[in-house]
């Protein structure tokens, strides 16, 4: 029998979720963020319900599909948030909530990003349907070799799965395989997630 590997926190996070949408009431919420990575077969839906006069999240549900640590990570995230003003829950990094869950498995580490992408992706929502564009800071994937068409989502997505160095990120993406002339650029955007996430 393999020994689990997660948390104490993230178990009783996967075994007993918090604040999951189970009923059929999306258009009750203020804001809906949707998320996923076909990678790893993961989608993340998060609703938030805001109070105008402070803008705090009063209410934070989710559906989520995909394994233990996206399930744990979402429903902790769901907790974190209610009481935060939309600034702060927006601040929220997956260090934040990896802290929360007692950490994971560095190759589900993924899961945490995902599921704060999809309350930002909520928090953005909000905004436009208020006449808030203008808060809205959601950011458009940035093509890094354009040969292979690789972005600095791709170049992050495979950090989050545990790669460190430049020949693993070219297995996993074919990232300067064409003209190569990406491969300083691809180099520096890989090392400043590695720190992001991983503080190497």
């Amino acid at each position: 029998m393999s020994k689990w590997t997660y948390s104490d926190k993230v178990k009783d996070h996967f075994m007993n979720p918090r604040n999951i949408l189970r009923e059929d009431n999306e258009a009750d919420f203020h804001g809906i963020g949707q998320t996923g990575n076909i990678k790893c077969g993961d989608e993340m839906i998060v609703y938030i319900k805001v109070d105008p006069a402070d803008l705090t999240i009063t209410e934070c549900k989710w559906r989520t599909y995909g394994c233990a640590s996206a399930i744990a990570s979402t429903s902790i995230l769901s907790e974190m948030v209610i009481g935060m003003t939309l600034d702060q829950a927006y601040a929220i990094t997956a260090k934040d909530i990896l802290k929360e869950l007692g950490g994971l498995p560095d190759n589900k580490v993924h899961c945490s990003v995902l599921g704060d992408k999809a309350l930002r992706a909520a928090i953005d929502d909000y905004y436009g349907k208020n006449g808030m564009e203008d808060r809205i800071k959601t950011q458009s994937a940035k093509i890094v070799c354009e040969c292979m068409q690789v972005t600095d989502e791709d170049i992050e997505h495979a950090v989050l799965e545990g790669v460190r160095s430049f020949s693993e990120l070219q297995d996993m993406t074919k990232i300067g395989t064409g003209c190569g002339e990406c491969h300083e650029n691809a180099q520096a955007v890989m090392s400043g997630y590695i720190q992001k996430h991983f503080g190497l």
